[in-house]
């Protein structure tokens, strides 16, 4: 048995992709017939069936939807190899330039960065922070290489983006407010109804709160509003309000006891964590490397979404610009 090549293994992720082998040979650039000869080679490699072929179209057999899972995984490893090479051959990079919502900047980033020093150890790297809105403009300006967000919300179509994490947020009081004693969940009608220490207009955190709260009526004016998770955590400690915090964000008080956290019934305050990139603008290998690293760490090695919304499976873990 011969092995398979790259290339029938890139088709069938294509056509797993698609749902057509029409449509996968489409996605690569290649012929139809030119396909089901590549895929036909790929079967007679591996001594399987692994398409059912009928006059509608085509479908993964058992076996050939298992061989798709290590199909992919070849070719993550394939781009990993070569975006590893080629950080190798440039060396002295130009000056990484990162914008990320403070979430991401202030707990996670120079975790990810440490990871990213080990490729490129003496690699400049700039780091500009503001809340979701400002760090969009600021990728759409061509003022950061690579950007990271915790917004909910569509992004603009000149911009790509991948989800690198997923966060929680948390409503947390002192310990001697009446809602750390609450014997059930907090409604969502009652957390509407409260002044809340709420970060700026055009956070991701105050965002992923409003949408999550969108079917409890209107929200209340907040008690403050601030530009930092700092302060909003300062002006919580100092009990002025309760607040919707990252987890992230209050790891440390929740495990002193200085802030309690409130459950609450029926909202889903998870939010993706998302950087972000301009369309057709071919990342440094820097930015790849570091997207790569991030890959890593997710079980589905991350979603990736074009503008249009599709996710091209079979295809790097970062996409050749659309």
């Amino acid at each position: 048995m011969t092995g398979a090549t790259l290339g029938e293994l890139e088709l069938l992720v294509a056509v797993a992709e698609t749902g057509s082998l029409g449509l996968g040979a489409r996605q690569l650039g290649i012929s139809q017939p030119a396909a089901s000869q590549r895929l036909r080679g790929l079967e007679s490699a591996l001594g399987l069936t692994l398409l059912d072929r009928h006059r509608t179209g085509s479908e993964l057999t058992a076996h050939g939807a298992l061989v798709v899972g290590w199909a992919r995984s070849v070719l993550i490893a394939r781009d990993r190899l070569t975006s590893g090479a080629e950080a190798l051959r440039e060396g002295n990079s130009a000056p990484l330039r990162l914008v990320a919502s403070l979430t991401t900047a202030e707990f996670l980033l120079p975790r990810w960065l440490v990871e990213l020093r080990r490729t490129y150890p003496t690699l400049g790297i700039g780091l500009a922070m503001g809340n979701s809105a400002t760090t969009v403009q600021a990728v759409r300006r061509d003022e950061a290489d690579l950007g990271f967000v915790e917004t909910l919300g569509a992004l603009p179509e000149e911009l790509s983006w991948r989800t690198v994490a997923t966060d929680r947020l948390t409503l947390v009081v002192p310990p001697d407010h009446p809602w750390s004693r609450l014997d059930q969940p907090l409604s969502p009608g009652e957390l509407a109804r409260t002044s809340l220490v709420v970060r700026e207009s055009g956070s991701g955190t105050r965002e992923t709160l409003a949408l999550a709260l969108d079917d409890a009526g209107p929200l209340a004016p907040p008690a403050l509003e601030a530009a930092s998770t700092t302060a909003v955590k300062s002006a919580v400690l100092s009990g002025l309000a309760p607040a919707v915090l990252s987890a992230l964000a209050v790891e440390t008080e929740l495990s002193r006891g200085s802030l309690v956290e409130v459950p609450l019934a029926g909202v889903d305050l998870r939010r993706p964590l998302r950087a972000i990139w301009r369309r057709g603008r071919p990342l440094a290998a820097p930015a790849r490397r570091l997207l790569d690293l991030l890959a890593e760490d997710r079980p589905d090695g991350g979603d990736l979404i074009e503008p249009d919304g599709q996710r091209p499976l079979g295809r790097p873990p970062f996409p050749d610009s659309p």
